[in-house]
């Protein structure tokens, strides 16, 4: 669902390649039979820009965390059981790493009943683990923080390590592109502070236009990031004083050549921030995990909230200026980054050989 778990997939099997191995990205919603995957997405997709409450709805019926019985995601994704294991068997898979929670879902449900040969390594890609990540089937779980780790460890019996986020190497070196962004918001707006607002891939965000005018009148220079929503940013570009590129290709020099990312989504786009050096303020967040992971980042220091209107401004020019709270934030979003996510993986692997 969306370009983060794609990213974070992508990223992985490049590190693999890198390391030796042989590596193969499969997309869960198209081994769905007669386009429910499809349909699935296009549902998700729609929800979450135009009828948000519906989402809602979804999370509080299936996700959230709590004692209360809720209904599994496991009669939809086993639709795809039979082709999984015939890719995994024809592959010669030593190993399966689920990056979506009806993947993890998938793998649980087909080890425990013996279906599923090779071991299967979740890699949860939320700062809040909602339970449909959740299934004891797994072999081993990899959390993006110790708290999360700890929340895993304590709903499900099974092996969980905290391995930070995954991004591409990229994100944490300097780059000579963040300079020609830099002399493009000097032009554009001169001495204004460039500040990132970020919709995802998908364009997705509540009252973009007025977070935008909100900062432009703030003294800031937003840079609206659209994603591939072509409509919102023909929106946008209406905005006086925002700056609305289009698709960007290299995030690693946006960011860096930036002050500050206010997000919405605790999602990849927050992670590669953070590991870029930009301090992130979470702001009128999406539903369900979205707000979860939001908050979470917060409490764990390495972001800050603006529950409103009166309170970004203020938020964004203590982050965007040099100095001690800037500083703080930076360093405390790069200590979740840790070393090599690839090696307990390979560890499993070696532990069950298929």
């Amino acid at each position: 669902m969306g370009a983060g778990h794609d990213t974070v997939a992508g990223e992985l099997a490049r590190r693999a390649r890198e390391q030796g191995h042989d590596a193969r990205v499969v997309d869960l919603l198209r081994l769905l039979p007669h386009g429910l995957g499809t349909e699935l997405r296009l549902f998700y997709q729609s929800s979450i820009r135009h009828y948000p409450w519906a989402y809602a709805g979804v999370y509080h019926a299936l996700l959230r965390p709590g004692p209360r019985h809720r209904p599994s995601g496991i009669p939809l994704a086993r639709l795809a059981g039979g082709r999984l294991t015939e890719l995994a068997e024809r592959s010669g898979a030593d190993v399966v790493v689920p990056v979506f929670h009806l993947a993890a879902q998938l793998t649980g449900h087909l080890r425990r009943r013996g279906r599923l040969r090779a071991p299967s390594a979740v890699f949860v890609t939320d700062f809040a683990v909602h339970r449909q990540w959740l299934h004891p089937g797994n072999d081993l779980y990899l959390c993006l923080t110790d708290e999360a780790a700890r929340e895993v460890g304590g709903s499900i019996a099974v092996p969980v390590e905290t391995t930070g986020p995954v991004v591409a190497p990229g994100f944490f070196a300097p780059t000579s592109g963040a300079g020609a962004w830099r002399s493009l918001f000097e032009r554009y707006a001169p001495g204004r502070p460039p500040v990132v607002l970020s919709a995802g891939a998908w364009g997705a965000a509540s009252e973009l236009d007025g977070t935008a005018r909100l900062l432009a009148g703030a003294g800031f220079l937003p840079v609206v990031l659209c994603g591939r929503n072509d409509r919102l940013r023909a929106a946008m570009a209406q905005v006086p004083g925002a700056l609305v590129p289009d698709w960007v290709t290299d995030m690693p020099a946006l960011l860096r050549a930036t002050r500050v990312l206010v997000d919405n989504a605790a999602g990849q786009t927050a992670v590669q921030a953070l590991a870029s050096g930009l301090p992130v303020v979470g702001y009128r967040p999406l539903p369900g995990h979205g707000a979860q992971g939001v908050r979470r980042m917060a409490a764990l220091g390495v972001s800050e909230i603006a529950p409103d209107a009166a309170v970004l401004p203020a938020a964004l020019r203590r982050l965007a200026a040099d100095g001690a709270h800037r500083d703080r934030r930076i360093a405390r979003g790069r200590e979740l980054f840790r070393g090599d996510v690839l090696a307990p993986v390979a560890a499993l692997a070696a532990r069950h050989p298929v």
